[in-house]
């Protein structure tokens, strides 16, 4: 039998919904699971023969659950950050550029690279919503982080969200998408002694139609799995639905029967009060995608969702999987739309970024630290010139903590990185192999399309 682990002398942040932190203790993980945490001497005595884990100058917490992104899409990072949809009329749809076609295996290399990433700043667990997640499927539970998959159905012929060409139904799209999601869970979920989930995903309530709503419904009630959709995302969004279905996006979901506490609804920052009440009322979560929504110029009423019942929690979205940035962004988005120098405190945005988290995600036995949870936790430097003094931990690290300070992830009782160095991926080879495939491929782009605009200082390829 593996011996336990017995990290010692630490700082534990339990992340827990009184925000206890434990100073100079000692947190012990037998198997898969918190076996105890306490005083450091009594627990050494409890577990002689454990591994042990100097936690000197370390703090232990929860690792963070990214509850929405789309890891392929570091391909374009440095290129859509600054190109966002406009929020007023006359409105088009999400993304000016197209992404340039990938092959199977440069496609894997990008999505690799963004779990590296995400690794390297304290995740332990991620909602992928993707197209064709088959692919890379292996790669990806490889890396040892805590997934959920959501295959993406659609079934808007022609168009993209917050395109205002008119509805146009594909059963074909709607078939084939459900036939993905069904063939990725029978293949992948449960996988990996239960690490890896799989549920599904419909794209945006502009890209439904009512029959394909009520398809994935159902094969959400079959599969037992998380649903989630991109949720008033674009004033554009709001639009269309608005032109073909003659109600607000979050009210056509509800009228369809789609609302309901096993979704996870992204963005939900162009609503207005009655559908905050509508989404609240189901018991949905949202993924509070907060540097998505500093770049747009939109983000969501936390606070009314919040109110209203929806449980918060935190995601990257598209370019970035740092959570560290993602929650300090969170905190201090919500402070500027409230006008609020206090609220929400750091507590509570490591909260959202954590248990809450865990909890879209289906995951009940995870996202704080207490004996008979998950052992997903991160080992967190707290030596650092931005972290002394150690007042306040928690504060420091939302304030201004920095993805470089997380030292060591552990998923299921297993390290995936310690002491700095990443132990499920050869990182240098992606991050090489990632530069070159995403130049390159914007490179192919723009050589085949000489009318599209090159950003300005693009690097061309080598």
């Amino acid at each position: 039998m593996t011996p336990a682990i017995l990290i010692h002398d630490a700082t534990i942040v339990t992340a827990d919904a009184d925000g206890s932190v434990h100073h100079g203790a000692s947190i012990a993980i037998e198997g898969d699971r918190i076996a105890a945490i306490g005083a450091t001497e009594e627990l050494k005595s409890r577990y002689p023969h454990a591994t042990m884990v100097d936690g000197r100058n370390r703090a232990v917490m929860p690792g963070f659950a990214n509850t929405h992104t789309h890891l392929h899409l570091t391909l374009a990072r440095g290129i859509f950050e600054d190109m966002s949809s406009p929020n007023a009329p006359p409105f088009d749809a999400v993304n000016r550029l197209p992404l340039p076609r990938l092959s199977d295996e440069e496609h894997m290399v990008m999505c690799q690279l963004g779990a590296l990433e995400a690794i390297r700043s304290g995740t332990t667990a991620l909602l992928e919503d993707n197209i064709g997640i088959a692919r890379y499927a292996g790669p990806l539970a490889d890396t040892g982080l805590r997934l959920l998959l959501a295959e993406r159905a659609w079934d808007k012929a022609v168009g993209n969200i917050g395109g205002m060409e008119p509805f146009e139904a594909s059963e074909a799209l709607a078939d084939a998408g459900l036939e993905r999601i069904s063939r990725l869970h029978e293949e992948w979920n449960g996988a990996r002694g239960g690490r890896v989930a799989v549920g599904l995903a419909a794209w945006a309530p502009d890209m439904c139609s009512p029959r394909l709503l009520n398809r994935l419904s159902g094969l959400s009630e079959k599969l037992d799995a998380r649903c989630t959709i991109h949720l008033n995302q674009l004033w554009g969004e709001v639009e269309a639905v608005r032109r073909e279905r003659k109600c607000l996006p979050t009210e056509y979901l509800h009228a369809e029967g789609f609302l309901n506490d096993r979704l996870i609804a992204a963005h939900c920052r162009c609503m207005v009060p009655r559908e905050e009440e509508l989404l609240g009322r189901s018991g949905a979560s949202v993924a509070f995608n907060s540097c998505m929504a500093a770049r747009r110029g939109l983000s969501p009423r936390i606070a009314a969702l919040q109110e209203a019942g929806c449980n918060i929690s935190i995601g990257t979205d598209n370019m970035a999987e740092d959570m560290v940035e993602a929650t300090r962004t969170a905190m201090f988005m919500e402070r500027v739309r409230r006008s609020d120098g206090r609220e929400p405190t750091p507590e509570e945005a490591l909260g959202w970024a954590t248990r809450n988290g865990y909890r879209a995600m289906g995951v009940a036995d995870g996202g704080t630290l207490a004996p008979g949870m998950k052992a997903d936790l991160v080992v967190l430097r707290t030596d650092r010139p931005h972290l002394v003094p150690r007042l306040r931990l928690v504060s420091n690290f939302v304030h201004q903590g920095q993805a470089s300070d997380v030292q060591s992830v552990m998923v299921d009782g297993a390290w995936i990185m310690r002491d700095g160095e990443v132990l499920t991926m050869d990182e240098a080879a992606i991050v090489a192999e990632a530069d070159l495939v995403a130049r390159r491929a914007w490179a192919r782009l723009f050589a085949a399309r000489p009318e599209l605009e090159v950003p300005p200082g693009f690097s061309p390829a080598p």
